[in-house]
């Protein structure tokens, strides 16, 4: 267990991360490591995301704590699973040579990182969650903390794989002169009017893993949604789901309006 804490630690230095050696050996992120931290990672999110349950004013719900600990890791692990095929596309349209293995390694260090962060504000919230009865503060204070170790999260993979652009060669220098212009003769007056020539450089990976990341969060949070619930509404039974209704963009916005008292 220390040594898996050493190999986390080290991923949060960015020392697991060089570009050199990420794409040709799997020993920087190992999946056997990796994966179960996770899972543990996620786990303990949940667990802390699970005492509103047992602190509310109905009599607690063990179940509901036993349900967000399961749900969290449940819920990384599946959105990986969804968005990891086009994350993989995305790096062949723009050159990248990390196989297919490399990618999922990289991505799910990535996921370990996000999580990391989520399982950091578990005292926080265990704090809040103990100093209010209101749901929907709750329901959006980890909405916001979870947004936060988000961005971090995809943060980390953004900046890893510009690093590994540079390194690998997949990226133009800002300045340098583009490959099509250093065609031989006979083929750079095609290149020179091929559509979006001009364009060809360093921002076009950069546009590509944006959009991605708009994928990856948008499919995260419609998959809590079909998750839910997490925390557990008061005066409602305990379910491990709840039906289809709705999507999490109106539940935010009602949760914040009730808050507010709109």
């Amino acid at each position: 267990m220390a040594a898996w804490f050493q190999e986390l630690d080290e991923l949060l230095r960015a020392r697991r991360t060089v570009p050199e050696l990420v794409s040709e050996s799997g020993r920087l992120l190992p999946l056997r490591v990796f994966f179960p931290l996770a899972v543990g990672l996620g786990a303990l999110y949940g667990f802390f995301m699970g005492w509103y349950g047992l602190i509310g004013p109905e009599e607690p719900r063990v179940m509901q704590l036993v349900a967000s600990t399961v749900k969290v890791p449940a819920l990384f692990l599946l959105t990986l699973l969804v968005t990891y095929p086009s994350l993989y596309v995305f790096n062949a349209l723009v050159g990248c040579r990390l196989s297919f293995l490399a990618t999922l390694r990289l991505l799910v260090a990535a996921v370990v990182v996000n999580l990391a962060v989520a399982a950091s504000f578990g005292p926080i919230l265990a704090f809040f969650t103990l100093s209010t009865t209101s749901y929907s503060f709750v329901v959006l204070l980890n909405v916001g903390l979870l947004g936060i170790a988000g961005v971090v999260g995809l943060g980390f993979l953004l900046q890893t794989l510009k690093r590994l652009a540079r390194a690998q060669g997949w990226v133009r220098p800002t300045g340098t002169e583009p490959s099509w212009r250093r065609a031989p003769e006979e083929h750079r007056a095609a290149l020179e009017r091929a559509p979006g020539a001009d364009e060809l450089g360093p921002r076009s990976p950069t546009l590509v893993f944006n959009i991605w990341v708009v994928i990856y969060g948008l499919v995260g949070a419609q998959m809590g949604w079909l998750l839910r619930p997490f925390i557990g509404q008061p005066g409602a039974p305990f379910t491990w789901f709840r039906p289809r209704s709705g999507n999490f963009f109106e539940s935010v916005l009602t949760h914040l309006e009730r808050l507010l008292g709109v």
